[in-house]
């Protein structure tokens, strides 16, 4: 239930970061700023070196700065040492990785509990750890037990879990001005305790929801759940749409005015992807299966599957503009990462498409602003360029595939001037579609057959 906060009184603590990636990283320099002693922990000694001098090996829009600021304050610092964290925090935040299984769709724990089995035994006196990783439920409960059976001071270190919502491109803001926080606790005392250390935050409004551990467990996944859901009704009504003569943006809009359902998450296009919503969508229906509550889930297996779909019929679509075939055409590919404002190339819709067309024989050119380091160390059969005009230069066809604001401000009378041929494929529905048009483009755009009318 949402809990009344304002008794609550800023308390400075000793605080430590367990994992420093993204969600780690975010959330060390956050708690610094914020007024906290804080220890970031990682096992990386190469990012750690990175973070100490206010760097990231990723990108993230602001969390240089706001590293920066926290490092100049002198209460932030980082290690490589699981003893100096056990021995600095008073309350130690769990913020390690959780990916899917290489065998299954269930989530690999390897990280959560190697953490967690190496750093009970050095607690020795009372505590509060703070799981912040996406975990199956259950795993908290686990972890609580673990806690209790390796440390010295058994039940003094207690368990909390505040699921993190943190948005690749909004993490930093994500984090000091959350729109919610969870937390779900065992003991009303270590509900008080975060609420008194996350006051900075509290004090803007923000609902307070205070859990038992069970539910702040499947708060994070039921929210990705329900994104994937809707995300993947809106492609679901594309492909409906392009068989109907229907206009999906339009039909969006209709709908979205509707309060009860709202226009976010209602852009159809290349679908979701990334590090979150794919794994912990299939995550979750691996934990309802072994719960034995599998049938109450199903339905996510069409949610992934709709996913999944778009990006084979991006390659459709390429292919059909491409006049049946797509061998040897020069094909410019326009992103790489799976949303703007971030590198991150997990399950990456636009490099799934790239990938198929280079193995049906196209000769594919990649750009994007940021990720393009990661994109080259994942696929190198691609050709990668530093410039989306040297991308299109020449090319057969345009894919626009992850929706960079550089890419919506190329002029289409321009890019005409330098391409082969006059045919984009909008994968993102976020193109002045109209203004390509009177260039001369063929236009095509998922869910919206009547583009070039």
């Amino acid at each position: 239930m949402t809990h009344d906060i304002a008794a609550a009184e800023f308390a400075p603590r000793r605080i430590t970061v367990i994992g420093c990636g993204y969600l780690g990283a975010v959330h060390a320099a956050a708690m610094a700023t914020l007024g906290h002693d804080v220890l970031g922990f990682d096992i990386d000694t190469d990012k750690i070196a990175l973070l100490e001098k206010a760097e990231t090996p990723f990108y993230e829009p602001g969390l240089e700065s706001l590293l920066t600021e926290a490092l100049a304050t002198g209460r932030l610092r980082f290690t490589t040492s699981y003893a100096e964290t056990a021995a600095f925090g008073d309350v130690h935040f769990l913020c390690v990785g959780t990916p899917q299984s290489a065998e299954s769709n269930a989530a690999d724990l390897s990280y959560v509990d190697g953490a967690i089995e190496t750093l009970a035994p050095l607690l020795t006196r009372p505590c509060l750890v703070v799981g912040k990783s996406t975990v199956p439920v259950g795993t908290a409960e686990r972890i609580r037990d673990t806690l209790a059976e390796l440390s010295p001071v058994g039940a003094a270190v207690r368990l909390a879990w505040n699921p993190e919502f943190l948005r690749e491109g909004f993490a930093v803001t994500d984090t000091l001005t959350p729109d919610r926080l969870v937390v779900g606790v065992d003991a009303q005392g270590d509900a008080d305790e975060l609420a008194a250390l996350y006051q900075p935050v509290l004090i803007h409004g923000m609902p307070w929801v205070v859990t038992d551990l069970a539910t702040a467990q499947l708060v994070k996944s039921a929210a990705n759940a329900f994104l994937a859901t809707k995300i993947s009704f809106i492609n679901a009504m594309a492909e409906l749409c392009e068989a109907t003569g229907a206009d999906v943006v339009a039909l969006a809009d209709a709908i979205g005015h509707d309060v009860r359902i709202g226009r976010k998450f209602l852009q159809a296009g290349l679908g979701f992807g990334g590090g979150c919503l794919p794994k912990d969508l299939r995550g979750f229906m691996a934990r309802a299966e072994e719960l034995g509550v599998d049938q109450a889930l199903h339905f996510l297996r069409d949610v992934d599957d709709i996913n999944m779909r778009r990006r084979r019929r991006a390659v459709e679509v390429t292919t059909q503009l491409l006049g049946g075939s797509v061998t040897g055409a020069h094909i410019a590919v326009l992103g790489a990462a799976f949303k703007p404002d971030s590198d991150d190339i997990r399950d990456s819709p636009a490099l799934d498409v790239a990938t198929i067309l280079h193995e049906r024989g196209a000769k594919v050119r990649v750009h994007d602003p940021k990720a393009l380091g990661n994109a080259r160390r994942s696929r190198p059969a691609l050709s990668f360029v530093d410039d989306p005009i040297d991308a299109c230069r020449d090319s057969d066809v345009v894919l626009h595939l992850t929706e960079w604001k550089v890419y919506r401000e190329l002029d289409p009378v321009d890019l005409g001037k330098i391409v082969a041929h006059k045919r984009i494929l909008d994968a993102r529905n976020a193109l002045d579609s109209a203004a390509y048009v009177r260039a001369g483009w063929d236009v095509r755009a998922l869910g919206r057959p009547n583009v070039n009318r």
